[in-house]
């Protein structure tokens, strides 16, 4: 009969570290929410005059079709 507490116990623990762990990821998730959820860490999104000044400084293209692809951009 001593020997079914123990069973008790373990149990016991397992239930509140999975607790403790619904907890903390709740915690997280709403705080998450709050800041607005954007994950900042991604990619950053060039506009398309960064891309194409990006092109022309690495020799992709030239002058010409540089400044009439930035007149097309209207910049």
């Amino acid at each position: 009969m001593m020997w079914g507490e123990g069973w008790g116990w373990g149990f016991g623990m397992l239930w509140m570290v999975g607790f403790w762990v619904l907890v903390i990821a709740g915690v997280v998730l709403v705080a998450k929410w709050i800041g607005g959820g954007s994950d900042r860490s991604g990619p950053v999104r060039e506009t398309a005059l960064e891309v194409l000044e990006k092109r022309y400084s690495k020799g992709e293209i030239g002058r010409e079709e540089f400044e009439q692809k930035k007149r097309d951009l209207g910049g």
